[in-house]
């Protein structure tokens, strides 16, 4: 017997027929003799309707009621499903955040998980039960509801599977697995079979959106096993696993792009001590977060040009704190692009081959592609682009690194 934590995402739980099927993925499990938690989304599109009910009720608005709303289309997917389950003859029962209890903090739209208690939940899977669990909500120490952040049901079943001890987590979504890129620019892109926490968390974080990034995070701290499968077919997904359950490692797994980007470039900023730390503090106040950085120093040493991105939804408000500490900071002059994608290669086997961004560059070059800044770390090689090259640098990328399938 095992014990399975399912998640099925909004697109696979959209209405009344797709949450009918989505049982049968769960009768399956069971009647397979194993122990299985279900955790929901809400349908396809409801939780943005209910964020604009939120908004149509004005600009400043409690926190805790905004979650209360938000929370409520996960609370009828999860009554959906054990109804579903109960006219398949299989006993089950919902469970809210508040029943288990999932804890969070209390930073409500955004909050952390703190705890789990499973001791009702094991009782019940010991007596044959099918636990259907709302995802992305939780309860905070002041007994009121709280929600994740987007993405959160992810989290929430990656939680309750390390929490329960899970032998695997399976996240049921409109994917068929985890590719060597997104294959609708690449046709000749490869499902991976296995992949690595530490692949997994920098192509979340890089813009596949597969997997929520916190979500990644947490099954790598918990090595909680993920697997993601198409709702759809019956067909093996892609596994989620520690590095030491890959045999040979691909030295890069997979492309990767982000169009949530934006370049901002200063000019003539002075060069002195502390000027770093004058630039980027404000904007870390402002709760924006900095991604790649290039500095270059000046021939007379007196000036510097700086370059870095942000994300392309705090690109304002990260030209208005520039602006307003602009003759403090010492900038010369502020410019701005949102017309930027970055492109990431990613790979576990870069920790024991060389060459890997010579081959990125090399590849670019002979594309005709201007590199405008690059970052790098252990696993990774991004470059920023101009926008109108990024499906072009990815085919070029995908076949330079041999991912293309055959």
């Amino acid at each position: 017997m095992a014990r399975i934590v399912q998640k099925f995402g909004g697109t696979s739980v959209a209405d009344i027929e797709r949450i009918k099927n989505a049982a049968l993925r769960a009768q399956a499990e069971y009647e397979a003799g194993n122990e299985v938690v279900v955790v929901v989304s809400a349908m396809a599109g409801v939780t943005n309707q209910l964020v604009e009910y939120v908004d149509q009720m004005g600009s400043l608005f409690d926190a805790r009621e905004y979650d209360v709303v938000v929370s409520s289309g996960e609370q009828s997917n999860a009554g959906l499903m054990a109804l579903a389950l109960q006219d398949l003859g299989i006993q089950a029962r919902s469970w809210l955040g508040w029943q288990i209890a999932i804890h969070t903090d209390e930073i409500h739209g955004k909050a952390r998980i703190t705890g789990i208690d499973t001791a009702e939940l094991e009782k019940r899977l010991a007596d044959g039960e099918i636990a259907v669990v709302p995802g992305f909500q939780g309860i905070s120490p002041a007994n009121r509801v709280t929600t994740l952040g987007r993405g959160g049901s992810d989290l929430t079943a990656v939680a309750l599977a390390g929490a329960l001890k899970a032998d695997r987590c399976d996240i049921y979504t409109d994917v068929d697995g985890i590719y060597t890129t997104d294959p609708r620019i690449v046709s000749k892109a490869k499902k991976l079979d296995r992949i690595t926490y530490e692949e997994m968390l920098e192509m979340a974080s890089l813009g596949s959106k597969v997997l929520q990034t916190r979500s990644v995070e947490l099954a790598m701290n918990h090595q909680v096993r993920v697997q993601v499968r198409s709702s759809f077919e019956a067909t093996p997904g892609t596994i989620v696993v520690s590095e030491d359950e890959i045999v040979e490692q691909q030295v890069v797994s997979g492309i990767s792009q982000s169009k949530d980007e934006a370049k901002i470039t200063l000019l003539k900023v002075a060069d002195r001590p502390g000027v770093a730390a004058a630039i980027f503090g404000p904007l870390a106040e402002a709760a924006i977060n900095v991604d790649m950085i290039v500095q270059n120093i000046s021939e007379d040493g007196k000036t510097t040009d700086l370059t870095f991105t942000v994300g392309t939804a705090d690109l304002d408000s990260a030209v208005a704190v520039l602006e307003k500490n602009q003759t403090d900071i010492g900038i010369g002059e502020i410019l701005a692009d949102s017309d930027v994608v970055k492109i990431s290669v990613v790979g576990v086997g870069m920790r024991s081959h060389a060459g890997v961004a010579q081959k990125m560059f090399l590849t670019l070059a002979e594309a005709g592609i201007n590199i405008k800044v690059i970052s790098t770390s252990e696993i990774k090689v991004s470059v920023l682009v101009g926008e109108e090259y990024g499906e072009t640098a990815i085919r070029a990328l995908h076949t330079a690194y041999g991912l293309d399938s055959d």
